[in-house]
């Protein structure tokens, strides 16, 4: 597991997986002005709609992302930017 850049000691952790998702996230949002589908990230990461969903659940559960009940495209990520890895 990865700790995140900040010196904040509350800062949350995430996994290279887990950061990839959220760098992806953020840089989607900034680019499109609106948070990607879950399509959107099956196709970036080449991965199935089950892979997808498990993560973006796995990152709301860990207080990384944050979501509005039934809402499409509603993912806010959590973490300070400055804490995401570089999208590779």
């Amino acid at each position: 597991m990865n700790r995140m850049a900040g010196v904040n000691p509350s800062a949350k952790t995430f996994t290279p997986k887990q950061g990839q998702y959220l760098a992806f996230i953020h840089l989607y949002t900034r680019l499109h002005r609106r948070p990607p589908a879950e399509t959107d990230m099956q196709e970036y990461f080449r991965v199935s709609p089950p892979s997808v969903h498990q993560m973006v659940l796995t990152l709301e559960r860990a207080g990384l992302i944050r979501r509005q009940p039934r809402t499409p495209r509603s993912i806010e990520v959590l973490v300070d930017p400055i804490n995401l890895p570089e999208l590779v």
